[in-house]
């Protein structure tokens, strides 16, 4: 029986010519990750064991990105952890204040993962890396601290589910709109435990960008991880990037899927996730009479250079709707440089949006963007659970950047237009 490309990485990890689903293995692993809400009880649980050192100071990355610069006093004594820590075991991909970034944008950009890897994070987004042909997943703190100090981590081997995907993106549409579009057809359990992988000639039509959003958002369905083959256009990005040589595995062709979904990308239209669920969505297009309160571009899932330059095309040379809060978020240090060089950073300015330094700040309610009891708040975060982003009677609505900015220069949702 063939293996897919998420039992291939695993395979090949754990020793194994073969793994089937539902197997238990332990995989050795490239890359431990952690981030400043998920490493201090990591941290403890490494030293309650006993543990003394780490497998690899080269393999362990730590990003503070959550709540830094700090928030408070319980923010400022996390991160005091953090750097304790890497400190004393010489981390090497120890990104503080000034070189930090978004955790799933940061990694990616600056080589510290590549095609082929085996990886966990703790935080549930790990699960972005799949758009590099990396197996990655998110997993407790309890497993970061034995993967930081045993290089392994025990899996079950996951089935999968293949997405087939044809055509090409209309030019007002992204990665944002295909994964909204696919979360909301098999609901966000219908991938559970499963792995969720990319295929189909459309897979040449998607940007780097717009795989890293699919793949980030594979969790929002219960996926183990979501995944893309390696092709030309992964090789472009890791061309000078990688800090390792990428390896590239591929599906059997007789390799074994639960079923097959056809995804026709010139059939996407902008689509909008409604409160309080990601599987809750509907086109932008029905949602003209809701009228919101913040805006909110930047996250994990979309805080790359292209959001930067979508919300750039639609912001420039326009006003955000008086009453409207728009906040925009690069998802690194050199994204937010590069923003500042083009002259993105004074258009959103001139626009009437505020620009941060990278931070998760919003997405999880944690600052930068709290919504008060009543609000409503249309984001290209990645979650709208109730009280996400603040009060528990507050509102998420998930969508792209061009949803998100043509929204915020009307103050109600807005189908953005084709470019």
């Amino acid at each position: 029986m063939g293996m897919t490309l998420t039992q291939k990485i695993l395979a090949a990890h754990a020793g194994l010519e073969q793994v089937e689903a539902g197997q238990l293995i332990s995989a050795r692993l490239d890359i431990v990750l952690g981030n400043d809400i998920t490493t201090p009880v990591a941290v403890n649980e490494f030293k309650k064991a006993g543990f003394t050192d780490v497998f690899n100071k080269d393999r362990i990355a730590i990003v503070l990105d959550h709540f830094v610069p700090n928030k408070d006093i319980k923010a400022a004594e996390q991160s005091k952890t953090c750097r304790e820590f890497a400190c004393s075991h010489c981390v090497s991909h120890f990104y503080d204040v000034g070189k930090m970034g978004i955790e799933h944008a940061l990694l990616p950009e600056q080589g510290v993962v590549t095609a082929g890897d085996c990886i966990i994070g703790a935080d549930s987004h790990t699960c972005t890396y799949g758009a590099l042909g990396a197996f990655s997943t998110g997993v407790g703190s309890t497993d970061m601290a034995a993967g930081m100090a045993t290089g392994t981590a025990w899996f079950k081997v996951p089935s999968a589910i293949r997405f087939n995907l044809s055509g090409k993106l209309p030019s007002n549409c992204s990665g944002k709109d295909v994964i909204l579009t696919i979360i909301g057809m098999i609901g966000v359990d219908g991938a559970l435990y499963k792995s969720m992988e990319f295929t189909g000639e459309g897979v040449k039509n998607l940007s780097m960008d717009d795989r890293l959003c699919i793949c980030n958002m594979a969790i929002e369905a219960g996926a183990k991880n979501g995944i893309f083959p390696v092709d030309d256009v992964t090789l472009s990005y890791l061309k000078g990037r990688s800090e390792r040589e990428p390896v590239i595995y591929e599906a059997d062709a007789d390799a074994e899927y639960e079923k097959t979904i056809d995804i026709d990308l010139s059939e996407i239209v902008p689509t909008v996730s409604c409160p309080h669920l990601p599987e809750n969505t509907h086109p932008a297009s029905e949602l003209s009479d809701i009228k919101i309160d913040q805006v909110v571009i930047g996250s994990c899932t979309n805080g790359r250079m292209e959001d930067m330059e979508v919300a750039y095309n639609i912001l420039r040379n326009n006003k955000v709707a008086d009453g409207i809060r728009c906040i925009i978020i690069p998802g690194t240090m050199e994204i937010l440089r590069e923003c500042v060089e083009k002259g993105y950073v004074t258009a959103f300015i001139d626009a009437g949006a505020v620009v941060s330094t990278p931070t998760c700040g919003p997405c999880l309610g944690g600052y930068m963007g709290i919504l008060a009891a009543g609000e409503r708040c249309i984001a290209t975060t990645n979650r709208n659970f109730v009280g996400r982003m603040g009060h528990v009677d507050s509102e998420v609505y998930l969508a792209s950047p061009a949803t998100a900015a043509a929204s915020a220069l009307t103050g109600y949702i807005t189908y953005p237009k084709e470019v």
